[in-house]
């Protein structure tokens, strides 16, 4: 999965986002999608095509899950106001997950059911969209997680020994997965912080485990020592056994496989306990709940994120400013430029399958959508957008993050080259 942080910009935005809204009428055409009877200009009726969105709206990753949910609707609404698709008027269907993936394979189920879906952004959790794949795949709904990065997902459970299987055509994402991420957060221990000497330890989930894994591995083969791992489960409060354990591990050094809830009271009790030493995880701690939940113990501790900060791109400065101006509550946060480009990333889709069909909505624009997707390439928010042959993002930027004065701060960007 990935987590956010929404690094707090102060904007000057000189004219509002103009946001068109289609009211509709008539009923279902034959091509998946609603007849929404809109005008677009010239007078002509409109098609109403879908995107879904599933995210974890409520709960404790509730503010990942709206930024996702937010900048797909900003998608939508730049697309519709555009008149990207000629003959056609973009929604949204965003259902919320809870970060639980029984509710996400429900989720999957009813979006499948929709009949004017033609695509999904989501899930953020990896856990989550393990149980969604088939779901999506057998009804060749195209699917772009804007978060997800356990391997698994995209090259099939034996990727560890070599052995890459694209089980699911329909699955695609804009993030980079933990293969990646966990390497360059070993790469960054071990040659830049100079530490030698790492408890490993996660929450048992997908995404905790295989990344911790991953980072293990590597930091080994770079020549550091694991001193102990442990496991943790989610929700848990006390962390003090734990603390004892690496304070007693000679450890310069923790990395941690999880999320921001339950990292941030881990790493205020690894200080408590006298193990003084930095905290790293991967982008699911990277969020500013993370440094709250910390209680002013969270100094120095690191954390992986996947790309650039969208604040330091060119190519972002449109979408932080329309995200500024359309007046959302809740921050883009990690994944929100992501999410934005998964959504346009269908939004593409959507042109080419009805720019190949002479200009009118194919009767199977669900099934075209999903042909289309892997031929997408354009520049997003967060760089160059394009998939490889397992559905993969080819954008491998990655950042390191410190937490110094309360706050995240960048350290250092690349791209993984292996």
């Amino acid at each position: 999965m990935r987590k956010s942080s929404l690094l707090v910009v102060t904007i000057a935005v000189t004219a509002a986002l103009t946001l068109s809204a289609c009211g509709s009428r008539g009923g279902k055409s034959d091509s998946g999608a609603d007849n929404a009877g809109a005008s677009n200009g010239g007078g002509n009726s409109s098609t109403k095509v879908v995107i879904g969105v599933d995210a974890p709206i409520s709960g404790s990753l509730s503010a990942l899950g709206l930024g996702i949910r937010n900048s797909v609707e900003l998608a939508t609404k730049q697309a519709n106001a555009k008149n990207y698709v000629p003959g056609v008027t973009f929604s949204i269907e965003a259902k919320d997950d809870q970060a639980n993936p029984t509710t996400g394979k429900q989720n999957a189920t009813a979006l499948v059911d929709t009949k004017g879906v033609v695509g999904v952004v989501g899930p953020l959790n990896s856990s989550v969209s393990l149980t969604m794949q088939k779901v999506f795949d057998d009804a060749k709904l195209a699917q772009v997680s804007p978060a997800n990065t356990s391997p698994d997902l995209s090259l099939g459970p034996d990727w560890g020994s070599g052995k890459f299987a694209r089980q699911y055509q329909s699955y695609f994402r804009t993030a980079t997965t933990d293969v990646v991420q966990g390497k360059f957060a070993a790469q960054y221990l071990y040659n830049d912080a100079k530490k030698t000497k790492v408890y490993v330890i996660d929450d048992k989930k997908t995404y905790g485990a295989g990344l911790a894994s991953i980072f293990a591995d590597e930091f080994k083969r770079l020549g550091g020592t694991v001193v102990g791992t442990d496991h943790i489960n989610p929700g848990d409060k006390d962390f003090s056994a734990i603390a004892t354990k690496v304070a007693g591990a000679g450890a310069d050094s923790v990395y941690y496989g999880g999320e921001y809830p339950d990292a941030g009271p881990l790493s205020d009790q690894l200080k408590k306990g006298g193990a003084k030493v930095p905290l790293f995880g991967g982008d699911g701690i990277y969020d500013p709940e993370f440094v709250k939940l910390a209680n002013g113990n969270g100094e120095g501790d690191l954390a992986t994120s996947v790309g650039v900060p969208v604040e330091e791109l060119d190519s972002a400065k449109e979408f932080v400013a329309n995200y500024t101006a359309a007046g959302y509550k809740d921050p883009y946060a990690a994944y929100g430029g992501y999410s934005y480009d998964a959504a346009w990333s269908i939004i593409e889709a959507v042109k080419a399958a009805v720019e190949h069909n002479g200009g009118k909505v194919p009767a199977d624009l669900r099934t075209q959508v999903l042909a289309e997707l892997g031929k997408v390439k354009f520049t997003g928010v967060t760089g160059p957008v394009a998939f490889d042959e397992y559905g993969d993002t080819t954008n491998k930027q990655l950042t390191v993050y410190s937490v110094q004065s309360g706050a995240w701060k960048k350290v250092k960007s690349g791209t993984y080259s292996g």
